[in-house]
């Protein structure tokens, strides 16, 4: 009952990706830690960086880092809020802009076939604070900072597949999208769907501290203006999870 589950989920979000019939599309690599450290039984710290290239790893194209305070509420359930700066490049002026990012998110995580599968829900809402980049005395710069709301909901499954031979380590596939909209009247993006994040790899979990995921991310981008863009990208990921 749950596979049919998930099955209608991931048709449901594949089927996103049919909004524009001739999208523009490109080849990206990414490059991700993201760290949770525990500081008490219900208080921790968020800490994260992303690097996201081209196809030949050449061209810096987006630059990511977060981090955030944590409450953990239970088990299942956590609380986040956070600070995010982003430098993104720009291939008009061939310049990077800034932006500068307020996030708060809710996690409920839940085991299912026998507490060897995990799901995980992510709830996020961000206050983002984008520059935008011109032409003044002949010399590119800031010619203004935009404000936009938006939500965003991931949806991420961890499938356990074996252990590795003597070892407590074991392989797990991941499923995962991520929905993004815009919320209101804004000058980034006017449309309420804004982009979705298809995830597909494998992973491996060394002992319950420190993972790596590796897969295809299909990353489909609701343009304000022209074609669509689909990114065909290759993703690496690090997780941790500490305690101090």
């Amino acid at each position: 009952m749950i596979c049919k589950k998930l099955t209608m989920l991931l048709l449901g979000l594949i089927s996103i990706h049919s909004f524009s019939q001739n999208p523009m599309e490109d080849q990206a690599n990414w490059f991700a830690y993201v760290g949770q450290i525990k500081m008490s039984e219900k208080v921790g710290i968020h800490a994260e960086a992303q690097f996201r290239l081209d196809d030949e790893l050449k061209l810096s194209r987006q630059n990511l880092f977060r981090v955030g305070a944590v409450y953990h509420i239970n088990s299942k359930v956590n609380l986040a809020v956070g600070y995010g700066f982003i430098t993104t490049y720009n291939p008009t002026f061939d310049d990077y802009f800034n932006e500068n990012r307020i996030w708060q998110q809710l996690i409920y995580n839940h085991n299912w076939k026998e507490n060897k599968n995990l799901m995980n829900h992510r709830f996020r809402l961000e206050q983002r604070f984008v520059d935008r980049l011109g032409i003044e005395n002949e010399n590119t710069d800031v010619v203004a900072t935009h404000y936009q709301n938006r939500f965003r909901y991931l949806n991420r499954n961890l499938i356990y597949l074996m252990n590795f031979k003597n070892s407590n380590n074991a392989l797990y596939g991941v499923i995962q999208s991520e929905v993004f909209l815009n919320i209101g009247k804004n000058k980034i993006n006017s449309k309420l769907f804004d982009q979705n994040r298809l995830f597909i790899g494998l992973g491996i979990k060394f002992k319950e501290q420190t993972r790596i995921e590796l897969g295809y991310l299909n990353q489909y981008i609701n343009t304000s203006a022209g074609n669509d863009i689909m990114n065909h990208t290759v993703s690496f990921s690090i997780f941790q999870n500490l305690s101090i």
